[in-house]
């Protein structure tokens, strides 16, 4: 099982800064994800980004720009699927609170559909930037990158979809912390709140 950290896109409700390099208890929110994805998989995560300074953000993960520019959290998955073969976990770089233990539940819960995603309390009630994606899904989701529809999970009705039910997520965690993610600096401010809750 491959692993990848998605930090492509621009940032815009964070005023264009690369949010993953800002810092939850004292660590950034990259270096986090980085390693929980490295404790589930046992791999070097590829690190999908399209900031030219992306390969000073860590020196020990290799950096693949989008394939399609442009494309949004979809255009970030399509790269991290194609990049090099067989199935690929990736999680967005702006969650801060994700799990070494629950990206090993979808690593050993997936049995070879191509999308394996966790239930969530979202509105989408999965969580598609938190997942096991095999190649077999790249070609489903290039019909909607064709197409402009951009959507995480628009490409779901052309694919074999799996799910981590929601009470096996529970199990694990706070689903509305493993899910947390960080999009301005409110949801960093509360982040911090989150983090320190958990330490006191």
């Amino acid at each position: 099982m491959r692993a990848a950290v998605l930090a492509g896109g621009t940032a815009s409700r964070y005023g264009g800064r690369p949010k993953g390099l800002e810092r939850v208890g004292g660590e950034r929110i990259l270096d986090r994800v980085t390693q929980a994805l490295r404790e589930a998989t046992g791999e070097v995560p590829l690190l999908i980004a399209n900031a030219a300074e992306a390969a000073d953000w860590r020196s020990d993960l290799r950096v693949r720009p989008d394939a399609i520019p442009g494309c949004g959290s979809l255009g970030g998955i399509y790269t991290a699927v194609t990049a090099e073969e067989g199935p690929v976990l990736l999680v967005a770089w702006d969650m801060p609170f994700v799990s070494a233990e629950l990206l090993r539940a979808l690593v050993e819960g997936w049995q070879g559909q191509d999308v394996f995603l966790p239930e969530s309390p979202g509105p989408r009630g999965l969580e598609p930037l938190c997942g096991v994606y095999a190649p077999s899904s790249a070609e489903a989701i290039k019909e909607r990158l064709d197409v402009e529809d951009y959507r995480a999970i628009g490409f779901h009705d052309g694919v074999s979809l799996g799910v981590l039910p929601a009470e096996r997520v529970a199990g694990l965690g706070t689903p509305e912390m493993l899910f947390f993610n960080v999009n301005t600096e409110e949801d960093l401010a509360r982040a911090e709140e989150l983090w320190r809750r958990d330490h006191a």
